[in-house]
């Protein structure tokens, strides 16, 4: 506010024609001295990827995530989609860890992603899907005896987000934050502090997570979508006087996964952690690979299975998805204690937050219908994929013990419930989403 506030005293600002051009491709410091000898000004052009690699190196062992590429068992493939991490990548995988460029895809950033979509979802990257064997929902395809890397991975335009991928075998968000959470310990910047203390994650994502924080004594914290709850937890300590809940470790069912590192998502952060994890795995080289796949089931096997998918709807008519939300929002009381199919609603509500740190209240935050088994079904409106409105269905459903089966199969009758709940055909002339996570 403070700073808003000094913006609105600015009547007028001068601008130099003649000031020389700073050359920004490499780094280096330039000072220009005023003609008259009055006055000078510094500009410092820094890299921004050495400084943020030289921090990953103070939070993964490099030389343990190295053993594991050079092993002649594993491959890798990274997809930053043309977008800002490609760089990043580079000097990572193939500069300090001695890999070949190939292991890194579409890393050269343009300003349009090459025409593509930079969003790391199985209907987006869908190059790298089909080179780990796999289709937009997941499901394996035949590749025709084309080799399939062990471990891919994929980062949006920006480089905040990630997917990962094992040898034609997905990993959703919501595993992919449980596991990492689970097997914190296998990251040094958490084990030498003493281990993970606090977890968080947005209230779609599943409650993967929620199982590993219940075992392993963890602070969870369920808020809304938006990283900014997340900045309060971290900040809880230094900034509020509160309680400490770093090291600390959070993520979202977008493909949002960080931790306090940078207080902040952090793309190729997932990545190193989940490489080192496998290289923690695979300390051994005479024995069999262990892989993203293998350390998914035996984390099933431990916590059973939150099966989980995602629906968008993108550009629908914003005025009819108000229309639908509203419904369902005035319906919440007449749906609590409703049977539908075999779910029994044991409540409905519109999701609110009251931030433990500050204390302040997020309201309308998702319309929930949690079943008496458990299982969920959300619904939110977003306005930031594209244009017009986005509606995102969630669907969870956790299984205990039945954890091999294909998450469609296991959420099919859960999706025809949802689909009647939110009448999205009625309000929007469809029940066919634009991308399915």
């Amino acid at each position: 506010d403070a700073i808003y506030a000094g913006t609105t005293t600015i009547k007028t600002y001068k601008i130099c024609e003649s000031f020389p051009t700073i050359d920004v491709s490499k780094p280096g410091l330039t000072t220009v001295v005023a003609a008259d000898g009055s006055d000078e000004i510094s500009v410092e052009v820094i890299s921004s990827t050495d400084t943020h690699i030289a921090l990953l190196k103070s939070i993964f062992d490099f030389d343990q995530i190295k053993a594991l590429l050079d092993r002649p068992d594993f491959t890798m493939v990274y997809d930053t989609m043309h977008g800002v991490n490609g760089p990043y990548a580079k000097k990572v995988l193939v500069e300090e860890l001695g890999q070949s460029e190939d292991v890194c895809m579409n890393a050269i950033p343009k300003d349009d992603f090459n025409g593509g979509h930079a969003d790391p979802n199985l209907t987006y990257a869908k190059e790298l899907v089909k080179k780990m064997g796999l289709d937009r929902k997941g499901m394996k395809i035949d590749v025709g005896g084309a080799p399939i890397p062990d471990f891919g991975a994929a980062a949006d335009g920006d480089g905040d987000r990630n997917m990962i991928l094992g040898k034609q075998f997905f990993v959703s968000p919501s595993d992919s934050l449980a596991v990492i959470a689970a097997n914190a310990n296998d990251i040094p910047f958490f084990r030498s502090q003493g281990g993970l203390k606090g977890v968080a994650r947005s209230m779609p994502t599943s409650g993967a997570v929620d199982l590993v924080a219940k075992d392993m004594n963890f602070s969870l914290f369920e808020t809304p979508t938006g990283w900014k709850y997340f900045g309060n937890l971290m900040d809880s300590k230094e900034v509020y006087g509160g309680s400490d809940f770093t090291p600390f470790i959070c993520g979202e069912e977008s493909f949002g996964t960080g931790s306090d590192h940078v207080r902040e998502k952090d793309g190729l952060w997932a990545v190193l952690a989940w490489l080192q994890i496998l290289a923690v795995k695979n300390l051994d080289p005479s024995k069999p690979l262990v892989t993203v796949e293998d350390i998914v089931t035996a984390h099933w096997a431990k916590y059973g299975r939150n099966y989980y998918s995602r629906y968008d709807f993108e550009g629908m008519d914003k005025p009819k998805c108000n229309a639908m939300m509203d419904k369902m929002r005035a319906d919440v009381e007449k749906n609590t204690g409703r049977t539908v199919g075999k779910y029994t609603i044991a409540k409905s509500d519109d999701f609110e937050y009251v931030d433990p740190v500050d204390g302040s209240v997020a309201k309308k935050q998702g319309i929930r219908f949690l079943m008496e088994d458990g299982s969920r079904v959300i619904f939110r409106l977003s306005g930031t994929a594209g244009s017009g409105a986005t509606v995102r269905m969630y669907i969870e459903q956790y299984e205990p013990e039945k954890t091999d089966a294909v998450a469609a199969d296991a959420l099919a009758e859960l999706i025809r419930v949802a689909l009647d709940l939110c009448d999205i055909q009625g309000f929007l002339g469809t029940e066919e989403p634009t991308v399915i996570t």
